[in-house]
């Protein structure tokens, strides 16, 4: 029984690990070389895309008329450099300790943000990443605020090609809001005040004052656009593209090939929701007042080859009496997607903004997955060591201990289980001797035995079964939190979200080759240092345990490390050093509670039978 029960566990992990590698590895990596050959074709002269249309739902008797949000490039139209499209409409800068760019007084748009504290690669003199790009450009990507007319209002409204005015001058800074001001010429004057705090939220008030000859009723809108789907990960544990937590509706997310198929999704009458589109670190969000009752929408419109993706809503008309004033708010959150920013826990200063401005769920922009009742404490535990010692590299090893501690009773009941079945090995190697063809025989008189010593035959399943979900957590958190991006380790590990850069195959940097760039198999050549490490220290635990009597089990054994060597090859860094540290604290305990129980620790003696084999 127990070396079927360990055969049988070596199988499921052995698939649970190869069914990982093709969802969040090997699928994936095949799926993104192929988005990008074809991103290389479109490049080659295909026209951009026009904005969406209107903002908000399919449009009922005595609503807004459905406007268009010209300014993009038509097809035909030669794509810019995105210098050269800010360079050609007045703008008035942005200018805070995380964000840079500036605001189109062409349109009123915020379609220019660079993150200054997120670069591109782990050099710090890397160009800072780019949220925002204007129409006209090779990725535009923006946020635009507004009005839409009732039907049957003629008066002329701001739009993509209106130029706004600038009342006073200077930047905008989180002490220093920008007021935009234009005339309609007929009697209607807007007006529009940005302001922006010290991480990545845009407030925007919009007022409209009326001194024409007749009232005039108005839809505020906000809207959030984004010309081509972009180049996502493609994991099928992360998810990238439109999302929203939409009232009674809860959490929406489309995939950009999903919204491509529903073209248009409408949500209407929604209270308490947020909308926007969301990348692996970066996100883009519309986050009305949470008692603004919206018309909302998730959109895809196909030009050319290929689409403009859309969030958008439309909140309840306001009549401006003559004479009167209207005024509509709204928040644009455009940034990295850091956990203490955006809300983890509403206690002990991780609200972020979910909690500040009394959102619903905004954490879920954070794709903390189902079970987030690991993940986010594990992020917090991760977190917490890393602002005592700079580096989440020997978090992970703290928060190893720390698991291993609180499961401690557990293990310890389990591993001294499996060391009193050690110890009962004489016992029944003699029942095989006394009942050689009596097999049914042989499991009555074991599970005596088993009996009486207080031996559960499954025990040694627990550890096992206990690693799994704190290895999956881990590897969730390293995945999709932006600070494990760029997180350093010690020596050549420079990016614990990324895997280990050296390569056994290229003699760790001295033969200028990539074997991963080989065809079908190169991606299984990605072996580098710390994986095998980790190979080794679960190649030590194995030989922990007395090698199996049966020619299969042992074949499967013997294997089992190098497999898995190179199937966590192309893993994280970060969860590799997490396998390795844990399979040392492993083999340590387990022989501690070996030697407590009177059982001897085999380890040594298995290896130099191996050895000893190999030399004969």
């Amino acid at each position: 029984m127990t070396d079927n029960r360990n055969t049988i566990l070596a199988v499921i992990l052995s698939g649970l690990v190869l069914i990982a590698w093709q969802y969040f590895y090997n699928v994936p990596a095949m799926e993104k070389q192929r988005a990008q050959q074809q991103a290389a074709e479109l490049q080659k002269g295909t026209p951009q895309p026009t904005a969406s249309a209107t903002p908000g739902a399919a449009p009922q008797p005595g609503a807004p008329a459905q406007p268009s949000t010209p300014g993009a490039t038509q097809p035909g139209q030669p794509v810019v450099a995105r210098d050269t499209a800010i360079a050609s409409s007045p703008r008035v800068k942005i200018d805070t300790p995380r964000l840079s760019g500036s605001v189109s007084l062409k349109g009123g748009r915020i379609d220019d943000i660079a993150l200054l504290q997120f670069r591109e690669t782990v050099d710090p003199k890397s160009p800072p990443i780019i949220l925002y790009s204007p129409s006209g450009t090779a990725e535009p990507y923006y946020a635009e605020f507004g009005w839409v007319a009732a039907t049957g209002v003629t008066a002329k409204m701001p739009d993509a090609q209106t130029v706004w005015q600038q009342e006073g001058s200077g930047s905008l800074t989180p002490t220093a809001p920008v007021v935009l001001k234009w005339d309609n010429g007929d009697g209607l004057t807007f007006r529009r005040t940005i302001a922006v705090d010290d991480h990545y939220l845009f407030t925007i008030k919009d007022e409209v004052s009326n001194v024409g000859s007749a009232p005039v009723t108005l839809y505020p809108f906000a809207l959030i656009s984004r010309h081509g789907a972009p180049q996502v990960s493609g994991y099928y544990i992360l998810h990238e593209g439109l999302i929203g937590y939409l009232g009674d509706e809860k959490l929406q997310e489309y995939a950009y090939k999903k919204v491509d198929e529903a073209k248009t999704v409408n949500f209407n009458n929604v209270t308490n929701g947020w909308l926007g589109i969301t990348d692996k670190y970066w996100a883009s969000a519309l986050l009305p007042d949470t008692g603004a009752r919206l018309q909302a929408r998730f959109s895809s419109n196909p030009v050319g080859n290929l689409h403009t993706y859309q969030t958008d809503y439309l909140l309840d008309p306001v009549t401006v009496a003559i004479g009167g004033t209207a005024t509509a708010n709204a928040r644009l959150f455009a940034g990295a997607k850091e956990a203490g920013v955006v809300g983890v826990f509403p206690f002990a200063g991780l609200g972020g903004y979910n909690k500040e401005l009394g959102l619903n769920h905004f954490d879920l922009l954070i794709d903390w997955g189902w079970f987030y009742f690991i993940t986010k404490p594990m992020f917090l535990g991760l977190d917490f060591f890393y602002r005592f010692f700079g580096n989440f590299g020997i978090s992970i090893l703290l928060v190893t201990v720390i698991v291993k501690l609180l499961f401690f009773p557990l293990a310890n009941k389990s591993y001294a289980s499996m060391a009193k079945m050690k110890s009962v090995q004489p016992q029944l190697a003699a029942l095989k001797e006394r009942y050689p063809d009596d097999k049914v025989k042989q499991q009555q008189e074991m599970m005596e035995i088993y009996r009486k010593e207080k031996i559960n035959p499954v025990a040694g399943c627990l550890p096992v079964v206990i690693q799994i979900p704190v290895f999956f957590s881990l590897y969730k958190v390293l995945f999709v939190t932006i600070e494990m991006r760029h997180a350093p380790f010690f020596g050549w590990i420079k990016d614990l979200s990324a895997p280990d850069p050296t390569n056994l195959f290229t003699l760790f940097g001295l033969i200028p080759f990539d074997p991963t760039t080989l065809p079908l198999f190169g991606h299984y050549l990605a072996l580098g240092i710390w994986p095998i490490i980790m190979g080794i220290t679960m190649w030590f635990q194995m030989k922990l345990n007395p090698t199996p009597p049966d020619p299969t089990q042992q074949m499967i054994f013997n294997w089992m490390p190098l497999i898995f060597t190179f199937m966590l090859a192309g893993f994280p860094a970060g969860l590799v050093i997490y396998w390795a540290w844990n399979n040392t604290l492993s083999v340590l305990q387990q022989s501690f509670i070996m030697r407590r129980n009177g059982v001897k620790v085999e380890l040594f003696d298995n290896l130099k039978a191996t050895f000893a084999k190999k030399a004969t």
